[in-house]
């Protein structure tokens, strides 16, 4: 089944719901229920679990990272429950795109890395999990989130054409792999010059490391 096999409400209905979801800006509602204030005053500003972390509250970061890797899921689990594996990407792909771009708050959100783990460990798990061990791996030679995050979207179209997984998975991965590389345009300069802080190192307030 393609994307156009898909009812036009029912491919409508998938691509709003999903969008819906992965919209809600977790990070901004644990932060101010979580007493921290708003996270866009904070660090980079951005609402994803790294900035979160930078109000000192472990707590609250973990709940953003879960919060923005579970939309992911419920929105992949939901669509593949009631009409099939296309319908299933079709609404993790919208997901994610309400996690980078949510219309509450100006289309200003997260930088993506921990949605796409959460869509593409449920929509595809052999792609998410081979992605996850390229993350770890990368990270722990490079000491470079970033980079790691980077490498792992890089590879997993690459993942999902060499375990035969369908069309739409495949399209899923590149999709999202692109829109990871557009949100961390500000990252790879860094990278490029060699001032992207490494994992654990002390930095400035400005200074921002990928966002999930």
């Amino acid at each position: 089944m393609t994307v156009l096999d898909l009812a036009l409400p029912v491919a409508l209905g998938l691509l709003a719901g999903g969008y819906l979801l992965g919209s809600i800006p977790f990070g901004l509602v644990v932060t101010r229920l979580g007493g921290a204030g708003d996270i866009r005053q904070v660090g980079s500003g951005n609402i994803g679990a790294t900035n979160v972390l930078r109000t000192g509250r472990k707590d609250l970061a973990l709940l953003t990272l879960l919060g923005d890797g579970g939309k992911g899921i419920v929105a992949v689990l939901l669509a593949r429950h009631f009409f099939g594996e296309t319908a299933a990407a079709l609404a993790g792909g919208a997901a994610f795109l309400g996690h980078l771009f949510p219309v509450w708050l100006g289309f200003k959100g997260g930088k993506g890395v921990a949605t796409f783990f959460g869509v593409m460990l449920t929509a595809a798990w052999p792609v998410g999990v081979m992605a996850a061990i390229t993350w770890l791996a990368v990270a722990a030679l490079m000491r470079l989130s970033s980079l790691a995050a980077l490498t792992a979207v890089a590879l997993a179209p690459l993942f999902a054409l060499a375990t035969d997984q369908a069309t739409p998975m495949v399209v899923l991965a590149a999709f999202m792999a692109v829109l990871v590389f557009v949100r961390h345009k500000d990252n790879i300069a860094r990278l490029r010059t060699g001032t992207e802080p490494k994992i654990g190192a002390k930095k400035a307030a400005e200074a921002s490391n990928p966002v999930p």
